[in-house]
C-alpha cells in the first residue's frame, strides 16, 4: 500500500506563486465563441500556458523547486530527466537564477525541444532507450549523473514543491474568470506524470469545489485515468509512441497522484487523431500554436464525448513547443 502523502495547502499554493509570478508571465485567458457554438457550451475559455516563458507551464514548478535548494545544492547544480518541456522550463528557470542545470533526454524527443533547451544555457544528455521504457533509461541516467557529480537530482513531475509551483496556472486562471463574471463547471487539463493537473485541481478545490476537473492522456497512456479507477497507482505497459510525446508517462507520480484524488479529478483519454484536429482548431479559431501534447485537452472538450451543453468550460492549453514542420506536418494529416 502507498504511504499517505500530505498535499500542498491553499496557504502553499498562494505563496509559492506569490513567489512564481515575479519570474512568469501572466498568460492570457482567451475566451471563444467559435468553440462554444461548435459545442453547445454557454462559455468557452482557454488559457494558453504556451504563451509562458519557455512555451509552456513548466517554469512555474522550476522556478519554485529551484528556489528551495540551499545555496550549497543551488551553486553544485541539479539535473533531471524529461522528453523536452520541463527540460526547457527548467533550463530557463535556472538561467534565470543563475543554477548550473543538466538535463538527460531521450534521443527520441523533439529537436526543437532538444535545442531550446541547450539554449537556455543547459548541458543536454542523451540517451537511446531501445526497447526499454524512455523514462526507465533516462531516471537511471540522471541518478547516475547527480551520483558522479554531486548535484541535486530533481523530478520533472513527483515533487509536491512541483506541484505546489505548477498550481499558480490556476490561481491565476480563477483570477481572470472572476475578472470576466465567471466561474467554471468543467476544466480540461493534460496529464503527463501529474504535476500540472495536481496543482490545478488543488487551486480549484480549494477555491472553486463545484468545478468538474478531468485529466486528460493520450490512448495506451492513461495512468492516471487507471490509477484513479482503481485506487492506487498502476504502471501502463509499453505501448506505441503518441504524438504527444510530453504526456507519455506511464504512470502518475505519487505527490501529484494524492493532489489529483483529494480534488477528485476524473481520466479521460483521446486519440492522436483528435489531438491533430484540435491543434488545427486552435490554430484557425483562436491563433494558437500548439503542440500535441498542448492540444489534447481541447481534443478531449471537443471530441471526448462530454455533454458540456450550457456549460462555462475551461481548458488549460499547457504548451506550444513544436517545430513548424512538425505542426504542419500534423494538422496536414487531419
Amino acid at each position: 500500500m502507498m504511504a499517505k502523502i500530505s498535499v500542498p495547502t491553499l496557504e502553499h499554493l498562494k505563496n509559492a506563486y506569490t513567489v512564481t509570478s515575479q519570474a512568469t508571465q501572466v498568460t492570457p485567458l482567451l475566451e471563444s465563441a467559435a468553440l462554444a457554438r461548435q459545442t453547445g457550451a454557454a462559455r468557452v475559455f482557454v488559457k494558453p500556458e504556451s504563451l509562458q516563458w519557455a512555451g509552456s507551464f513548466k517554469v512555474r514548478g522550476a522556478h519554485w523547486r529551484l528556489k528551495q535548494l540551499s545555496p550549497q545544492e543551488a551553486k553544485r547544480g541539479v539535473v533531471a530527466y524529461s522528453s523536452g518541456n520541463f527540460a526547457q522550463g527548467l533550463a530557463a528557470a535556472g538561467q534565470s537564477l543563475g543554477i548550473p542545470v543538466t538535463i538527460v533526454m531521450p534521443i527520441d524527443a523533439p529537436v526543437a525541444k532538444r535545442d531550446a533547451t541547450a539554449g537556455y544555457g543547459a548541458a543536454v544528455v542523451l540517451t537511446d532507450h531501445g526497447e526499454r521504457a524512455r523514462e526507465e533509461v533516462a531516471s537511471e541516467r540522471a541518478r547516475q549523473i547527480a551520483a558522479e557529480q554531486g548535484l541535486t537530482l530533481l523530478h520533472p513531475f513527483d515533487d509536491p514543491e512541483v506541484v505546489a509551483g505548477q498550481a499558480g496556472a490556476g490561481l491565476e486562471a480563477l483570477d481572470q474568470l472572476a475578472a470576466k463574471g465567471a466561474s467554471a463547471d468543467m476544466l480540461f487539463c493534460a496529464v503527463g506524470g501529474g504535476g500540472l493537473i495536481g496543482g490545478v485541481s488543488l487551486a480549484f478545490h480549494y477555491l472553486s469545489p463545484q468545478t468538474r476537473v478531468i485529466g486528460v492522456e493520450p490512448e495506451g497512456f492513461n495512468g492516471m485515468g487507471t490509477s484513479l479507477a482503481h485506487g492506487e497507482i498502476e504502471t501502463m505497459p509499453l505501448a506505441a509512441n503518441s504524438i504527444c510525446d510530453g504526456l507519455m508517462a506511464r504512470a502518475p507520480g505519487q505527490a501529484p497522484f494524492a493532489a489529483v484524488r483529494a480534488a477528485g479529478v476524473c481520466g479521460l483519454t483521446v486519440t492522436d487523431a483528435s489531438v491533430r484536429r484540435a491543434m488545427k482548431i486552435a490554430f484557425e479559431r483562436m491563433k494558437l500554436v500548439l503542440e500535441p501534447s498542448g492540444a489534447a485537452s481541447l481534443a478531449a472538450l471537443m471530441e471526448g464525448g462530454l455533454d458540456v451543453s450550457g456549460k462555462t468550460i475551461l481548458v488549460v492549453a499547457t504548451g506550444g513547443n513544436v517545430s513548424l514542420d512538425d505542426f504542419i506536418r500534423h494538422i496536414a494529416d487531419t
